[in-house]
């Protein structure tokens, strides 16, 4: 596949945010793709409304996206040792789309945190909530950016050479995922 398509998301909805500038990093260094954002900005999840109005255009066109991707990307912020209630809010939404779009789809996890971990916990977390949906799990390299707020130039893209370098062999090992599977 020389083309592949990746969809990436931003578990911060803030624009300017260093998770939605480390997903777009991800994305340039993964190379030639079609590359989307997936939109989170999704009503919170209740069963009352699902029951009356189905599932909301927003939720099935995010689980569309997913679904036609050949690789997905997901960067993710930590709030409160957590992972963002807007992620969690998407993933319990896409859960309740008939299909199993996450299913055997290649998935690369990271997170930048303006803490010194690098939003460790977030980042187990998040390997935690994907489980369910039984994506294929890029194993490693994690990568945890840590006092993120400092580590982006003016274009967005990353200072350092070591979080460059391994962000690169995550996708490539994402890239690869895509060819075996």
């Amino acid at each position: 596949m020389t083309h592949p398509k990746l969809l990436g998301v931003s578990g911060a909805l803030r624009s300017g945010s260093t998770n939605r500038k480390l997903m777009r990093e991800a994305a340039r260094l993964f190379g030639d793709s079609d590359f989307t954002e997936a939109n989170l900005h999704l009503p919170l999840y209740d069963g009352d409304l699902e029951q009356a109005e189905g599932i909301p255009t927003a939720v099935q066109t995010l689980a569309d996206q997913i679904s036609a991707a050949d690789a997905v990307v997901i960067s993710g912020p930590e709030y409160n040792k957590m992972i963002s209630g807007v992620l969690k809010n998407a993933l319990d939404w896409v859960s309740r789309v008939p299909g199993g779009v996450w299913r055997d789809k290649p998935l690369a996890l990271m997170c930048a945190a303006g803490g010194r971990a690098g939003g460790e916990t977030s980042y187990h977390t998040m390997r935690h909530a994907m489980a369910p949906f039984r994506a294929h799990l890029i194993a490693g390299p994690a990568i945890l950016v840590a006092g993120s707020q400092n580590e982006f130039d003016d274009d967005g893209r990353l200072n350092s050479e070591v979080y460059t370098k391994a962000v690169t062999e995550l996708m490539t090992q994402l890239r690869a995922a895509i060819k075996s599977a």
